[in-house]
């Protein structure tokens, strides 16, 4: 059984997707950009300032679905840029401090609304 999950606490999909999907105890978290739900904008040209709202997005979402950080078993990351990997990766690992979910991160050549980074994610309740 498939269930859709939206929450006002993240930001709206800006096309025609969910903000994540569960399905079997499987939490899909479509990529999430660094946009402030409130404004619909991303309020910064930073990296690491980016990441942190992207993470404050997906705990949003996991938090809708009856997840937590300590669910994600997965996180695919996109940046722009591979130069602003050393950014991310300190952002990071203030989310991760132990037991880290697996995770690739690749650059890209472009992402929606300039962002500079995205992330996806998968959860699982075990």
């Amino acid at each position: 059984m498939k269930r859709i999950i939206n929450t006002q606490q993240a930001p709206a999909a800006i096309g025609p997707y969910s903000q994540a999907v569960e399905v079997n105890g499987t939490l899909y978290i479509s990529g999430q950009l660094p946009v402030d739900p409130a404004t619909g904008r991303i309020e910064s040209d930073d990296v690491a300032a980016q990441t942190a709202q992207s993470f404050k997005n997906i705990a949003a979402i996991l938090e809708a679905a009856g997840y937590t950080s300590a669910d994600v078993v997965k996180h695919t990351v996109f940046l722009a840029d591979m130069a602003d990997f050393a950014a991310m990766n300190d952002v990071y690992r203030q989310v991760y401090a132990a037991d880290c979910p697996a995770r690739s991160a690749f650059a890209v050549k472009a992402l929606p609304m300039g962002a500079r980074v995205e992330i996806e994610t998968i959860a699982m309740k075990g």
